[in-house]
């Protein structure tokens, strides 16, 4: 096949799918192959790939450690506009996509090559991710997308095809291969496919990797004192952590005390309808507690305008419009907010649940106790002064009520 392609950056994973489209690109292209392997918290080792790659001939292995650029530059950015998408996806899959574009434009810059390749299939929300992501950053670029080309289209014609092109393959570790299709990075991982296709079965309790179940959650409830500077948390119970070192902590807390479930059925952005199941421990926590500094720190108006952006927000980000000019633009106004949103947070985690305990800012709280009081306020409020506020609201109203009769 004449592609006109010399050299094309893979994202490889190592595992079995990716070692095979590896080996595709080498024969159906006739190209040399670069491939990135990104460590965004995934917890398995990223560092075998290499030994892998170079039993196949690869030259040039990339395998980078982005956990701290992805919660410094992706999660925590997107968190300080609190985004759920369709009110409860907190977006895990979705983030990581624009980093992994990122870096596979970087590298395919830095080695000279023409294309990119992903392992992401033609029904899911990721080939838009990754392609918008690429096309934004480099125009021109080539995208390849075996899944839209070959004919490998089911698991028995995949392991055919690594039989007879010498790829290795761990029969042990297929016979005991997971039936999920699973994403996992810092912030969530994810479960699809099997008995989860059918909306109304419920997913196995021994499916879950990172968190208890609620009912098995200590009785013992876990608090925790959240510090924030300007919508991000810089430190837990008074120690300064990093983003990714936040997450990391938060998602074995959180974990250990059955936070951040979820089941839930999406519309993807290619038109259907997808259940899938995500443990999202560490941003169920960032969520809640970031929502709780918001409401003692931001101003009313500001904090409603964000909340009428973020259904958008998050749409953007789901259907992978993060390098887009509007999300950029929507970032600036999200950031601008958040130069008062300063302080502490206390939560309890407990048995799945995440409860505000307390909130305080020494230096940007809006609430004014003398005000708020039930008590005697000593003049702060005049409360003579809300029969004409209610009266101008009601103008409209009684003229319109006036028409009727």
């Amino acid at each position: 096949m004449s592609s006109g392609v010399k050299k094309v950056v893979l994202a490889y994973s190592g595992g079995l799918d990716t070692s095979i489209i590896l080996k595709w690109l080498q024969d159906v292209y006739n190209c040399e192959v670069v491939t990135f392997t990104a460590d965004i918290g995934q917890g398995e080792e990223v560092e075998p790939a290499r030994a892998k790659a170079k039993a196949m001939g690869i030259k040039e292995i990339y395998i980078d450690d982005l956990r701290e650029e992805y919660a410094r530059d992706f999660v925590f950015p997107m968190f300080r506009a609190n985004a759920v998408y369709e009110g409860e996806y907190l977006l895990g899959t979705s983030i990581a996509r624009p980093l992994i574009a990122k870096r596979l434009i970087e590298i395919a810059n830095e080695t000279g090559a023409d294309a990119i390749s992903h392992g992401a299939t033609g029904k899911g929300n990721d080939q838009v991710r990754f392609e918008l992501g690429a096309y934004a950053l480099k125009p021109d670029v080539k995208v390849i997308a075996p899944w839209r080309e070959w004919d490998l289209l089911s698991r028995e014609k995949l392991m055919k095809y690594a039989e007879e092109n010498g790829i290795e393959i761990d029969y042990a570790k297929q016979g005991k291969k997971s039936p999920y299709s699973m994403d996992a990075n810092l912030l969530h991982i994810s479960y699809e496919g099997d008995q989860l296709e059918d909306p109304w079965v419920g997913p196995e309790d021994d499916m879950w990797r990172w968190t208890v179940s609620p009912e098995q959650a200590p009785d013992e409830p876990t608090i925790l004192t959240l510090t924030f500077e300007r919508g991000d948390i810089v430190a837990i119970d008074g120690k300064a952590m990093s983003p990714a070192t936040v997450m990391e902590h938060l998602n074995k807390v959180a974990g250990a005390n059955g936070v951040g479930r979820d089941d839930i059925v999406e519309n993807r952005y290619v038109g259907m309808k997808s259940r899938g199941c995500y443990e999202t421990p560490a941003g169920t926590v960032m969520l809640k507690a970031h929502r709780a500094i918001e409401s003692l720190t931001l101003d009313r108006n500001a904090a409603h305008l964000k909340d009428e952006l973020m259904p958008k927000y998050a749409e953007m980000i789901y259907n992978g419009y993060w390098w887009s000019p509007e999300r950029e633009a929507l970032q600036v106004l999200i950031d601008k907010t958040q130069e008062t949103v300063n302080g502490d947070v206390r939560i309890k985690l407990y048995k799945g649940n995440v409860i505000v305990e307390g909130r305080r800012s020494e230096t940007d709280s809006l609430f004014d106790a003398t005000i708020a009081t039930f008590e005697d306020d000593g003049g702060a409020y005049d409360q003579k002064d809300a029969a004409g506020f209610i009266k101008l609201n009601a103008l409209r109203l009684r003229v319109g009520a006036r028409r009727k009769k």
